[in-house]
This record gives structure tokens, sequence and C-alpha cells, in this order.
């Protein structure tokens, strides 16, 4: 019989919100640069209260000097005859201009400095400000957020307001266009030239977001209205290296076009470029607008007929001494492949312990790659994870005889506990938990695709656990945890599995899972009659 690599998938959910880059996909890693950043602004008004106490005594010093030069000066000869006003000359050019001469050449920048050099080599650089900008595009993408809501920090469950400005806008768009995301780039250099057109103060000038912006527009195919924009930026300067020989190409361009058409000229229009003017570039992913409906919430397949058959009750695991007195809630998700919620799996106590031990081992999640086996980064995977053992805790090993308890397998050949922590659009896009390739041995096998969903936080908006093949959506709830088989019981996968987790959106997702192996649950999950049993 062929088998696959598996895996049951527990995850529990903390409370709290990937960047693309290496570092920074995980808010919890994430939180300590925020108080970095509250140590070197303590840092730094430290710095300003000695630079203004330094300023106050030179300034004290110039006042001073100022009486006496001008007394000095009105009549040298008749000042000097003085023989004090003689001997302070000497001594305030001999010592105190001296004293002075060293205390304007004092720096206390020296400590703000030493400062900065110590937590500098912990700050993001320019791949993770990179990978940060491209995750807003995928939550733009994914939620279908237009560029001035983003700007506007108008996002569903916020209540704060973060705003970018025309410079995070033009970077944002300047990013897109240096990897030659023509899309993004429109949206982004439209939505700075909108608040830069409304008034708002900025360092990039208008005709270097013009530059951009005609020239994306340009790349997406809409040569009406990249000569309007063109002209508009020669309007604005004249002189402008490229601007006249775009606007002249793109005119024959156009004329052209116009003639093998057999067309006439339509003005472009003159409504600004809105989410849905251009077409989204198809990528590698089959079920792309069906994965990120279902993060919307949207085409969800659940009818009232499915509904109905779905349940809540009491698990004691055949009467397992541990449950007896305290059994699990256990709810449908959903009917088939059946997918069920347990309630109450983790305490805030232990999600907390978990998220403390987990917090400095986490590094950039991987995935095996199909053709060579080696594990490896990717971007269709973008979070943080680390594994936790039982004996380092006995949290953890509550835990993992927890959930032998609750699913009536055996964890003695599961792998570890892995805490999975997403920051800034973190995701995983839709795959299989099961191997498709050449099978590995027996004990290499793994049975399930979330009997260990164990959620550790509630989302605020996003980072659902969505199902294409057949149309769910799981959303994150604090300390439930999320169960389904991703193989029947012949060891053939369910490829109805195929999953995905969505972008959060806001707040900070905390998930561990536990990858429960096929060998040692010969005797707890016998082999079916047929495949699919």
């Amino acid at each position: 019989m062929r088998r696959f690599l598996s895996l049951v998938s527990w995850t529990l959910l903390c409370c709290c919100w990937t960047a693309q880059a290496d570092i920074f996909t995980s808010i919890g890693q994430m939180t300590d640069l925020i108080y970095t950043e509250k140590e070197l602004v303590q840092s730094l008004k430290e710095y300003i209260k000695a630079e203004e106490s330094k300023l106050a005594a030179v300034k004290s010093w110039a006042n001073k000097l100022d009486v006496l030069t001008r007394v000095s000066t009105s009549d040298p000869e008749g000042y000097l005859a003085h023989p004090v006003n003689a001997y302070k000359l000497m001594k305030r050019l001999n010592t105190e201009w001296s004293e002075l001469e060293s205390l304007v050449l004092q720096d206390p920048s020296d400590g703000f400095i030493s400062n900065m050099s110590v937590h500098r080599q912990y700050f993001p650089d320019e791949e993770d400000e990179k990978g940060a900008a491209k995750a807003l595009m995928r939550l733009q993408d994914t939620y279908q957020l237009d560029s001035e809501s983003f700007s506007k920090g108008k996002l569903p469950g916020v209540h704060s307001s973060a705003f970018l400005t025309v410079d995070d806008c033009y970077d944002m768009g300047k990013t897109a266009y240096n990897d030659a995301d023509y899309y993004h780039a429109v949206l982004w250099m439209q939505q700075s030239l909108r608040q830069l057109d409304a008034g708002e103060e900025a360092v990039v000038s208008k005709a270097d977001v013009l530059d951009y912006l005609s020239y994306s527009v340009y790349q997406m195919g809409d040569l009406p209205r990249a000569i309007e924009l063109t002209r508009r930026l020669v309007a604005i300067d004249p002189s402008h290296q490229r601007a006249g020989g775009n606007l002249r190409y793109f005119e024959r361009l156009l004329s052209k076009q116009l003639i093998e058409l057999k067309q006439v000229y339509q003005p472009a229009s003159e409504e600004p470029i809105q989410l849905g003017t251009y077409a989204r570039p198809k990528d590698h992913l089959p079920e792309r607008e069906t994965y990120e409906a279902l993060c919307r919430g949207e085409g969800v397949k659940m009818t009232n007929a499915r509904r109905s058959r779905l349940f809540c009750r009491y698990r004691d695991g055949n009467r397992n001494p541990r449950l007896l007195l305290k059994p699990v809630k256990e709810e449908d998700e959903w009917d088939s492949p059946h997918i069920v919620r347990y309630l109450d799996v983790l305490s805030h106590e232990e999600i907390e312990k978990i998220k403390e031990l987990a917090k400095p081992r986490l590094a950039r999640a991987t995935v095996r790659d199909p053709k060579t086996g080696v594990l490896t980064t990717a971007n269709y995977r973008v979070s943080k994870s680390a594994w936790l053992e039982g004996e380092e805790d006995p949290v953890i090993a509550r835990v993992n005889q927890r959930i032998e308890d609750i699913t009536g397998l055996t964890v003695e050949t599961a792998e570890l506990l892995q805490v999975a922590n997403y920051g800034v659009g973190g995701q995983y896009e839709p795959h299989y938990d099961f191997s498709r390739v050449t099978p590995e041995p027996v004990s290499n096998q793994v049975i399930s695709s979330a009997p260990s969903l164990r959620q550790m936080s509630d989302v605020e908006a996003g980072g659902a656990t969505v199902f294409p093949d057949f149309g769910a959506a799981i959303w994150p709830r604090k300390g439930t945890a999320v169960f389904w088989y991703n193989l029947f019981k012949s060891g053939e996968g369910d490829y109805r599995t195929r999953h995905a987790a969505c972008p959060v959106l806001v707040g900070s997702k905390w998930v561990s899972n536990k990858w429960i192996h096929e060998r040692g649950q010969e005797f707890l999950r016998p082999c079916g009659l047929t495949e699919v049993d």
C-alpha cells in the first residue's frame, strides 16, 4: 500500500498580529523593537537635555562677555588703566576662553551614539523594510483594501489610527516598481499623488511621483492615461530628462494602435486609479481567488442543511480518568471531512508560558522542497516557529498528555510541539500536510493534519484557516484546538484537506501544532477496508 507523510494539526491560538524578510516575521519578536525604540527615545531626550544645558552655559558666557566687551571697547585705554581690568582680560583670554572652548567642544551625543550602536545590530535592514511593504500589499490584495484605506488606517477591527504619509506611499510604490510589480506601483503612486494634490507636505516632489506613475500605467497597458499623466509631468517640469521622450513615444504608440484597430482616440478617464481599475496579474496559485475570498469570509459553503448536522457535545476520551470529572467540550466545525474544535484546551497561564518558552527560539518557518527534500524558507509560508520538548517544562508535558487524552492517539512517535507566530501579513498559502512524493519510511509517517492545531490567540481581523476544495473557513479562537485527519484510515491522503493560513490583517496570531505520526497508532486507529474509509 502506498503511504503518505501527513500530520495531525492541533492548533491553539494565543492573542496578538509577518514580514517577508527573514528577521522580523514574528510579532512576538517585533515587540522587542518597541521597547528598544522607547529606550532610544529616552536616550535622545537625555542627549537633548545635555545639549540644552551646554547651550545655556555657552549663552550665559556670551551674555556676560557681550557686556564686558561693550564697556571695554567704548574706551579701551581707560578700561585697561584699571589694573583689575587688565588682570581679568589676561585671565579671560588665557584661562576662561580655553574653558569655553572645551565646553563648546564637548559632545553630549556620545552616550546617545553609543546606545544607538549597541541596538543597531538588532534593527531591521533594507530587506526587512521591503518585506514589510510587500506584506501590506499582500493584505491589500487578500482583503481587497484600497490604498486610501491603508493610508488613512481604516482597517477592519482597528480602533486606533495609523497614517501613511505621501512619502510612505511613494516608498511603497517604489518598492513595487523596483520588483517590476507595476500593478501595486500604480496603486501606491496614485495614492501618493492624491495626497499631494490634497495639499499634504512631503519630501518627494510631484514630478517624481508622476514619473513613476506614468511609466507604471504604461506598463499596465493604459496608454491614454500614461499620456495624460506624462503631459502633466511635462507641464510641471518641462526640462525633465525622460518626460518629453516618453510622451512622444507613448503618443506614437497609441496612434499606431488606433490605426491598426480602426478606433478613435478616447481621452483618459479623469477618475483616480482605484483598486480594480486594472486586472491583478495571475500568479502560481490556481485557487488564488477562491482562497482569498474564503479569507474574507466569502464563498463559505456551509448551507443550512449542512449546519443542521453539526452538534456540540462533551467527550470523556472513552472514560479516560483525566477527563471523567472534566470532559472536554467538542464542537463540529465541518461535516465532511469532519473537522472539530475543542474548547478551553489551554488556559491563559499555559499559553503565556508556552509563548515565553518559544519566543527566544523563534526562527523563520521552513517547508520541504518537493524536488530536493531539503528544508528551506519560502514566500508562501511567512511566519516564525520554535520547537519545544516535553521534558523542558511541565506545561509542555501536560499539553502533550492532553493531546493524547482528547484524540485517543499516542504522541510517543509524534514530533515536538511547534509554536508559530505570524507577523505583518503572515500567511501559509494552500498546501497539503501529507507527502505526495516517494513515500518515506513508516517511522516518518504522520497521520493527520490537525489533531493538534492549538489556537493561542484571538485575532481582530483575518488569520482564518481555509479549505478551498470544499469552501470552509475556520476562525481563530483563543485557547481552542482544531482537529482533522488528513489521511484516511487506509493511509491514503485526503486531498480535500488542502488548506491555507490566511494573512493576519489586524492582531497577532500564535498557534501551536503537534504532528502525530502513523507509527504507533496501529491499534488506536486501525486501517480501513477501503482507500477512503
